[in-house]
């Protein structure tokens, strides 16, 4: 499974890159804006692993006697992960192509 991510990381990585070079926008501004992309695509799947291991509501003790539930920190986090891609991948001028569906199905994210 962990393969399957790897090459898929790899698959859409390759994609920005390729369409950094189609519309011209090449540079080493550009190129580090794609692996900061790529660190926060990261990030964003741990998240959601993060999200999927504990769930939506989490437990919590605070050590003073007070223990209940509350929302995990990860459902906020991953918002603000992937608005800030969506952010950089508009300031690069590009946009995720779309992969193929055999690409697709061999992924288990």
């Amino acid at each position: 499974m962990r393969r399957n991510v790897e090459n898929y990381r790899k698959t859409i990585e390759k994609d920005l890159k390729r369409q950094l070079e189609q519309n011209g926008t090449t540079g080493k501004y550009y190129l580090d804006l794609v692996d900061d992309y790529m660190r926060l695509w990261d990030i964003k799947n741990k998240l959601f692993q993060d999200i999927t291991d504990r769930g939506v509501v989490t437990p919590y003790n605070n050590g003073g006697g007070q223990s209940g539930t509350k929302q995990n920190d990860s459902v906020v986090s991953v918002l603000k992960v992937s608005e800030r891609m969506t952010k950089i991948l508009d300031n690069i001028g590009i946009k995720p192509s779309l992969v193929s569906k055999q690409e697709d199905n061999d992924c288990d994210l």
